[in-house]
């Protein structure tokens, strides 16, 4: 794919960046009219509405009430209203796509509490590190169908593990036809945000992630430029691959300055985050990607106190590139927020979550990953309000 002819930033977005402020919200009546006509298509994966910006996508799913990368945690976002839903992919043994954040499900499931799978426990380095535990290419999907999802950090979020065994690991297929219904149901589409994670590791073990996810994403129709997904990894070499075998739009996630995308790592290539987000990076990764996830400290570094420091130009040198940028991740509680912006001593309670992501909107982000997406979409309600 030319990288002239790659939409980007305006093409993704839509109307809702055709104006000079990128804090403008396409109006509900105007967002209805666009999508009525053509609502059956819509459903089947047809031309989405703009998105709104700030666009806020729930991360995992609203995980911060409930098991992460669950249906569960899929429908209360999209019941609260989340704009993007994310889903992160790994494969089973036999080449299903699955959503969870990583592909050791030591602590995301029940899977230790199963006699049956005690020696599928092993050690593995995935990615330079090594893990002790179960891992789903260790698993055929039927298996991983008889575990049940459980609270990834139950010590800072005691209140999720209510719904501990409550639902299964979903396979990403799973997760498009329950799009496909609410769709139907809403009379509008929902967006996804799917992750290849560890796709070069996975590549090795001949688990490659790209051709299973194309093929899914054609299967229901979501492989054009218009489709109400993006696509996203932390190894551009992933989005290069998938820019040869679908439109869909495509997002290169951004780790810490000094880290190196582990692609890089095993080819050699001696670049770092660093690299990639100057002018030059940043004008690459537009040759085959139409937007960047950037941690939050990209966008404005933290001192060594834990106070924000002085934003960087990220934002608007990926702007100029036409290039999306949402950044992660929103949490409300004291122990992910900027020092300032934290509340009394207990790392659990909730701090000023809306002053600090109030900031970072300040700076011209497109949207944001969030764990609480309610406490999200106000705080992006309150700053498109500011600027009207």
């Amino acid at each position: 794919m030319a990288a002239e002819s790659t939409p980007r930033r305006r093409a993704v977005l839509g109307a809702a960046v055709a104006g000079a402020s990128a804090a403008t919200l396409l109006p509900a009546a105007r967002a209805n009219a666009a999508t009525s006509a053509a609502s059956a298509a819509s459903a089947a994966g047809g031309r989405p509405s703009p998105l709104p910006v700030p666009t806020v996508i729930a991360h995992r799913g609203a995980s911060g009430y409930r098991p992460e990368h669950t249906l569960g945690a899929y429908q209360l976002a999209l019941d609260m209203g989340a704009d993007i839903i994310e889903q992160d992919l790994v494969p089973t043994k036999d080449g299903h796509l699955v959503c969870r954040h990583e592909n050791d499900i030591t602590g995301t499931t029940d899977v230790a509490d199963h006699p049956e799978f005690a020696g599928r426990r092993t050690t593995k380095t995935v990615d330079g590190q090594q893990l002790t535990g179960w891992f789903t290419e260790d698993f055929t999907l039927a298996e991983l169908r008889t575990l049940r999802a459980t609270e990834r950090i139950p010590a800072q979020r005691p209140n999720n593990t209510l719904y501990n065994g409550r639902w299964t690991v979903p396979s990403f297929e799973e997760v498009l036809r329950w799009a496909a219904d609410a769709a139907r149901r809403r009379g509008r589409p929902v967006w996804l945000y799917p992750e290849t994670k560890h796709p070069t590791y996975f590549r090795e073990l001949g688990l490659g992630l790209e051709q299973p996810l194309a093929r899914l994403l054609r299967r229901f129709g979501l492989h054009g430029a218009d489709a109400p997904v993006f696509l996203q990894s932390f190894e551009p070499t992933s989005m290069q691959r998938m820019s040869r075998l679908v439109d869909t739009p495509r997002v290169v996630l951004l780790s810490s300055l000094t880290s190196q995308p582990w692609d890089f790592k095993v080819s050699g290539d001696p670049r770092t985050v660093a690299d990639l987000i100057t002018p030059e990076g940043l004008r690459e990764i537009a040759g085959y990607a139409h937007g960047i996830g950037p941690t939050l400290d990209l966008v404005i570094p933290r001192r060594s106190d834990g106070t924000l420091g002085t934003p960087t130009t990220l934002v608007a040198d990926a702007h100029a590139e036409d290039l999306v940028v949402h950044p992660y991740t929103l949490r409300n509680e004291n122990s992910f927020l900027p020092a300032e912006f934290r509340t009394g001593t207990d790392p659990n309670r909730y701090g000023d979550v809306f002053g600090a992501i109030g900031t970072f909107f300040e700076q011209g982000i497109d949207g944001v990953f969030a764990d609480q997406p309610d406490t999200a979409l106000l705080a992006a309600a309150d700053f498109r309000a500011s600027r009207d």
